[in-house]
């Protein structure tokens, strides 16, 4: 049997008639191991002949159009229209993901180096940026005035984009610090909030298991986060204080319960991975028609700890060991969300702000 498909070697798809053979040969009984290795060697290589061509003629097409024939369609339509590609996205296309994600592949396509450059550049040079490419491509301000602003803009989201991952990724190279007084102040201030007719009977103590850390002492879980597991599970305590003790009675339940703090932190890294991967340009580009900031990420977490734990009451899994199986299906819904051009993950419920 093939492990990955299931099917068996001995119920194939229509051959070709070299691939017959082949099989003949593999049911004579009377050949050598070798001749039944060759056999099989021939009969899986023809097998796999035309997937292999599909994707040269592919791969063959995809360079071609990319060398050559998109150059040639960018100046036909650039005589047809009087407008160069960047103008035709922005003035084409509402501000959005849509608008933003074509015009950062026309300057990661140009072959002009200020157009590519400008994807790499800081936000204080931006303006100068814009003026830059607007020389190289002869846009006339008169002739189309809202075009500086709308490059303006998908700039600062594209390059915000790079800014935010690298602010996040500090954030979880932080380490935590029992030392630090500003760390330690901001776990008790997490107890606080989460638990506040309860008071700690001291630093380290069991009852961190009752807002889901695992041991005596919490400082141990957040070692593959960071201070951004710890910042993420405050923020959302504190800015969605009646959902964060909704969700942390739903993993208390003594049937559907879960890990309330471990659990976080593991949507932490769902966060963090989405970001690092680029699949949340869309909700970013969608959401904020400007720079991404530190907010924008804490405010994707509590989009995704909210809606995690309705999904998981919904689903009523058997038993915390198969978490696994359903954060990947959860992680699954959010990447499909994320498809979707109008993506917008946003807690749907009143901030205290």
């Amino acid at each position: 049997m093939n492990c990955l498909s299931g099917e068996s070697l001995n119920a194939p798809e229509p051959l070709h008639c070299c691939q017959e053979r082949s099989v003949a040969n593999l049911t004579d009984h009377t050949a050598g191991s070798s001749q039944v290795r060759i056999s099989l060697a021939v009969y899986l290589s023809g097998s796999h002949c035309l997937l292999d061509s599909k994707k040269m003629l592919g791969y063959i097409w995809q360079y071609v159009y990319t060398s050559f024939l998109r150059y040639l369609l960018k100046w036909l339509l650039r005589q047809a229209t009087g407008k160069c590609e960047l103008q035709r996205i922005c003035s084409g296309y509402k501000p959005g993901a849509t608008r933003t994600t074509k015009a950062e592949y026309s300057l990661r396509s140009s072959k002009n180096k200020v157009l590519r450059g400008a994807l790499e550049t800081n936000k204080d040079k931006l303006e100068q940026c814009v003026d830059q490419i607007m020389k190289v491509k002869n846009v006339k301000p008169q002739k189309d005035p809202q075009f500086k602003e709308s490059l303006h803009v998908c700039l600062l989201q594209i390059t915000g984009h790079s800014s935010l991952y690298t602010s996040v990724e500090d954030m979880r190279k932080e380490v935590f610090n029992s030392d630090n007084q500003e760390h330690e102040a901001m776990l008790l201030k997490l107890w606080d909030l989460l638990m506040p007719t309860v008071k700690l009977e001291s630093r380290i103590t069991k009852q961190w298991g009752d807002i889901g850390f695992q041991g005596d002492d919490p400082k141990t879980d957040f070692r593959g986060m960071g201070m951004l597991g710890l910042i993420n599970l405050v923020f959302f305590s504190e800015n969605y204080t009646e959902e964060a003790r909704q969700v942390l009675s739903h993993a208390n339940h003594p049937k559907l319960g879960y890990s309330y703090a471990i659990v976080g932190i593991n949507l932490t890294e769902m966060a963090y991975s989405l970001l690092k991967s680029g699949a949340l340009k869309p909700h970013f580009y969608n959401t904020v028609l400007g720079t991404p900031e530190l907010w924008h990420f804490h405010q994707l977490y509590c989009y995704l700890a909210f809606e995690f734990d309705k999904f998981w009451v919904a689903e009523e899994p058997e038993s915390i060991m198969q978490f696994n199986q359903y954060r990947e299906k959860f992680h699954d819904i959010v990447k499909t969300h994320l498809q979707d051009p109008d993506v917008s993950l946003t807690l749907t419920v009143r901030s205290k702000n």
